[in-house]
C-alpha cells in the first residue's frame, strides 16, 4: 500500500523529518519561506496531507477547488486562526493542532517579557554594548519590582495557568483572570487567583497583564486605545498569545505619551514586519516569535503532528483534532 503523500510547509527539527520521511512520502519546503495561497491551492490537489505552521496564511479562496486531494492539515502549532477552518471542513479537510506541549516553555517566555521590561534589561544590553555605561551609580536603569506585583491573565488555559504557576509560587505574585468561562475554583485556589467578569475589571488592578488568549477575528484588537486607557499608568503589556490581539498602532501611542509603563512582545500582526513606531520605543521589549523555541518543545510540536497523522491514516480520530 502506498504511504500517503505529505507536504512539510517549512522546515522542521531533523529528529522530526527524519522519522516523517520513514513513515510517509515526504515533502519538504527545503527553502524555508512561506509558501504563497496559489502554492497552497496547487498542493490542495497533489498531496494527501499538508503541514502547516502559523507563518502560512489559508483563507478561504485556497480552498475554492471542487475534489481536494488532500484529506487533512495537521497544523505545527497550538494556534490555527491562519486556517479557514470552515472552508476547509466544507471540502472535507480535516484540521489538527498540537495543544499541552507548547504551554511551559511559553509560559517561560512570558515570564522572560516580564522581566525584561519590568528591570530595563533591553535597554540596559544596548547601552552595554553601544559603550555608553560609565558605570554603576544610584539612580541608573531603575525599574520596576516584579515579586508582590500584580499579574493580571487574560485566557486561563494551559499557558495561562503555567504563567499562574510561575507567577505565584515562583515571585509571590497576586493573581486576576479573566477568561471566556468559569474557570473552576480548585483551579483559581491552586494559584490562590481571582476571576472577574470582563477585561475592563481587570485591567485598572494590575502592575502587569499578560495576555494568553487565542487570536483570530473575534480577539483582533482586544487590547485597543479604550483598554490601554484602563492599565495603570506604571502597568506592562506583555503578549505571547498572537499579534493580532493587540492593535499596535494604540499601543506605540501608549508607549509613546507613557500611558503604560512597558510592553513585551513575542508575536506581531503582520509577522515578520514590525511597525516602525514599535522599533523606536525603548520601553518595548522585542523578540522574534521564541514562545516555543527550545529543541524539547519544536521537536514535541512535530512528533504530536505525527501522532495525529499517524491516527488518521489508520482510521482512528486524532486526538488533537479541531475541524
Amino acid at each position: 500500500m502506498a504511504k500517503p503523500k505529505v507536504l512539510v510547509t517549512r522546515r522542521w527539527p531533523q529528529a522530526v523529518e527524519a522519522k516523517m520521511a520513514q513513515v510517509f512520502d515526504l515533502s519538504l519546503n527545503t527553502s524555508d519561506t512561506p509558501l504563497s495561497e496559489a502554492d497552497f491551492h496547487g498542493a490542495l490537489g497533489q498531496y494527501d496531507a499538508i503541514l502547516p505552521t502559523v507563518t502560512d496564511r489559508l483563507p478561504a479562496a485556497v480552498f475554492d477547488c471542487s475534489t481536494p486531494r488532500t484529506r487533512i492539515l495537521a497544523n505545527y502549532g497550538v494556534g490555527f486562526a491562519h486556517i479557514d477552518t470552515a472552508a476547509a471542513k466544507d471540502r472535507g479537510i480535516a484540521v489538527t493542532n498540537t495543544p499541552d506541549v507548547v504551554s511551559e516553555c511559553t509560559a517561560d517566555i512570558a515570564m522572560t517579557l516580564i522581566l525584561m521590561v519590568a528591570r530595563r534589561a533591553g535597554e540596559g544590553e544596548r547601552e552595554l554594548r553601544a559603550g555608553q555605561w560609565t558605570g554603576w551609580r544610584p539612580t541608573h536603569m531603575i525599574g520596576t519590582k516584579v515579586s508582590g506585583a500584580t499579574l493580571g491573565i487574560i485566557g486561563f488555559g494551559r499557558i495561562g495557568q503555567a504563567m499562574a504557576q510561575r507567577a505565584h509560587f515562583g515571585f509571590g505574585m497576586k493573581t486576576i483572570v479573566q477568561n471566556r468561562s468559569a474557570v473552576p475554583a480548585e483551579v483559581l485556589a491552586r494559584y490562590n487567583a481571582v476571576q472577574v467578569p470582563t477585561v475592563e475589571d481587570l485591567l485598572p488592578q494590575c502592575d502587569f497583564v499578560s495576555l494568553h488568549c487565542p487570536g483570530g477575528a473575534t480577539n483582533r484588537h482586544l487590547i485597543n486605545a479604550r483598554r490601554l486607557d484602563l492599565m495603570r499608568p506604571g502597568a506592562f503589556l506583555i503578549n505571547t498569545a498572537r499579534g493580532e490581539v493587540v492593535d499596535e498602532h494604540a499601543l506605540a501611542q501608549a508607549l509613546w505619551f507613557g500611558t503604560i509603563g512597558g510592553a513585551g512582545l513575542d508575536v506581531f500582526e503582520r509577522e515578520p514586519k514590525i511597525p516602525a513606531e514599535l522599533l523606536e520605543s525603548d520601553n518595548l521589549v522585542l523578540l522574534p516569535h521564541l514562545g516555543s523555541a527550545t529543541r524539547e518543545t519544536r521537536e514535541a510540536m512535530g512528533f504530536r503532528v505525527l501522532e495525529n497523522l499517524s491516527d488518521f491514516f489508520d482510521g482512528r480520530q486524532p486526538r488533537d483534532r479541531v475541524a
